[in-house]
């Protein structure tokens, strides 16, 4: 096995044995401490939390891929060409407006919890998706398209059997970036409410509890770390079975 692998194995037990018994790593965060304060958050577990904060970020961004790679599919497509600064455009919303400000402008309309965020979430990660699914799908192999319409194919056939296995390498590319860029933001949503990682950072903030902050910000980090890497991986073993390894 080699040693790269073997490092985010280890990242991945300590950081399953700190969420699950985050007790056990007191000695370490408790030099981040200041008059007697806790070493370790125990307002809320922080499994709890961390499988909130995961899966707030999974809808957000299975909801963006569905509408992102399908709205690419669409202007990629004969009739809709004429839609793609409109739908750049609607991609780019979420780069627009600060998800800041979308939860400001969401709780109004929805109240405290986590829809503003999946909300947030959800438009502050559709550009990346979209301007990858657009690349895949415009950045084939000719020969291929052309082979395809030879042997008959219908436009149905060709989108799902050959274009979108080929671009799905630079698909999902851009959800590997939608994915972390929301596993860092989604912290946020515990302003509004929502159950995140993001309630241990701020408890440290207003507590001036530098081991409080630590912790929220590590197990942030470590997760975006591993699933990244868990999608180079995914994305490399695809790209190889097509062909189209990068």
């Amino acid at each position: 096995m080699r040693p790269a692998m073997l490092i985010r194995l280890a990242l991945l037990a300590l950081l399953v044995a700190f969420i699950v018994t985050p007790e056990t790593f007191a000695p370490v965060f408790q030099p981040f401490t200041k008059n007697g304060a806790p070493a370790i958050y125990t307002q809320t577990s922080l499994l709890s939390l961390t499988l909130s904060h995961l899966a707030i970020v999974a809808v957000a961004t299975v909801a963006a891929t569905l509408f992102s790679v399908g709205l690419a599919i669409i202007v990629t497509r004969p009739f809709g060409v004429e839609f793609l600064p409109l739908s750049r455009s609607i991609a780019n919303i979420g780069q627009t407006f600060p998800p800041v400000a979308v939860l400001a402008l969401a709780v109004p309309m929805f109240g405290f919890g986590p829809i503003p965020t999946l909300i947030a979430l959800f438009l502050y990660g559709l550009l990346p998706i979209f301007e990858n699914a657009l690349t895949g799908l415009t950045n084939l192999p000719g020969n291929v398209s052309e082979a395809a319409r030879g042997v008959g194919m219908t436009g149905r056939q060709r989108l799902t059997q050959v274009e979108f296995p080929l671009a799905l390498p630079v698909i999902l590319a851009g959800v590997r970036l939608s994915v972390v860029i929301s596993l860092a933001t989604a912290t946020i949503g515990s302003t509004v409410a929502a159950k995140t990682l993001g309630e241990v950072i701020i408890a440290g903030l207003l507590s001036n509890n530098t081991a409080f902050v630590l912790q929220g910000g590590l197990v942030v980090g470590v997760l975006a770390l591993l699933i990244h890497d868990a999608f180079v991986m995914f994305e490399r073993s695809i790209a190889r079975r097509t062909g189209r390894l990068y």
